[in-house]
């Protein structure tokens, strides 16, 4: 009993640092998770990964102006991401180019200047808490804004439920019946925006995207409802953050990364041995026969 109480409650019981990363930890799966869900749904899984590279010279100059400080990071971010999403939209709908196309041109060029910003005025170590977080060092006041994203995310997805369930599995229905597509549609990428930046902090820039999207992938395996997806979700995303966690502690592995692979691991053998998986695909259980 001993050992498994050191191995389970022990870090989170002796030191602060392991209780409000996991409480953060936590937080982001029940806000992240579910909008994971929905941009799964709507075919849109590397819009996400193409947002987190945005957010990333705003989080760089906000990090270089004031240091490691949640809110000039997160507006920082904020406005970066926003200008990205904006600028690859009026592309997309003033030129020939595709939205994704143009997606992919703007937070490529956004990744660069990022990168450039942090190398020229930081060292290599500001460059990996950027790209990779400090989970370890949440404070109270990235706790709270984590806290307020996660409040602000579960009232919209409930007020824009209905339109968002429509949109993704109908839009052209939901165009002929209602003009609210449009509205929801911005409401939920900066939805988007706004959890990947209060995922940076934990996990940085580069991985925030890897709770929203991993957890959402993997209960696509084993649900078809979209509210059971999103429970699911969140339910992978808490005990991901939980397990990355403990191997980070004992393993002294990097935490950020532990969290990512955890969440990995999950989806690999939800691949595998799922309801919905690789094998009940192939070897579908044969039919009862009857003499």
């Amino acid at each position: 009993m001993t050992t498994i109480y050191d191995w389970l409650v022990g870090p989170f019981a002796d030191y602060a640092f392991m209780r409000k990363a996991l409480f953060g930890c936590l937080l982001l799966s029940l806000s992240s998770c579910p909008v994971g869900v929905f941009l799964m749904l709507r075919r849109m899984s590397l819009t996400g990964d193409a947002m987190s590279h945005a957010v990333l010279p705003g989080a760089a100059l906000g990090f270089l102006l004031y240091g490691l400080k949640i809110v000039p990071m997160t507006i920082g971010g904020l406005i970066a991401g926003a200008l990205v999403a904006a600028c690859a939209g009026a592309v997309a709908r003033l030129t020939i180019q595709r939205e994704d196309a143009s997606m992919a041109a703007f937070y490529l060029m956004s990744l660069a200047v990022g990168v450039m910003i942090v190398s020229l005025r930081g060292s290599s170590v500001d460059l990996m808490h950027v790209l990779f977080g400090t989970v370890l060092a949440l404070n109270t006041e990235a706790l709270t804004l984590i806290l307020v994203i996660a409040g602000t995310t579960l009232v919209a997805l409930a007020a824009s439920w209905r339109t968002l369930v429509a949109e993704c599995l109908d839009p052209l229905f939901l165009r002929s019946v209602s003009t609210l597509g449009p509205v929801v549609h911005f409401v939920f990428l900066a939805l988007v925006v706004l959890n990947l930046v209060g995922g940076f902090q934990a996990l940085g820039t580069l991985l925030s995207v890897g709770l929203m999207m991993l957890p959402a992938t993997t209960a696509r395996f084993w649900a078809t409802r979209v509210t059971t997806m999103c429970v699911i979700s969140a339910a992978i995303g808490a005990v991901s953050s939980l397990v990355g966690l403990l191997l980070s502690y004992h393993l002294e592995l990097p935490s950020g990364p532990s969290i990512i692979l955890a969440a990995s691991s999950l989806y690999l053998v939800s691949l595998l041995a799922s309801p919905r998986g690789l094998i009940a695909y192939r070897f579908p259980p044969s039919a009862h026969r009857r003499a």
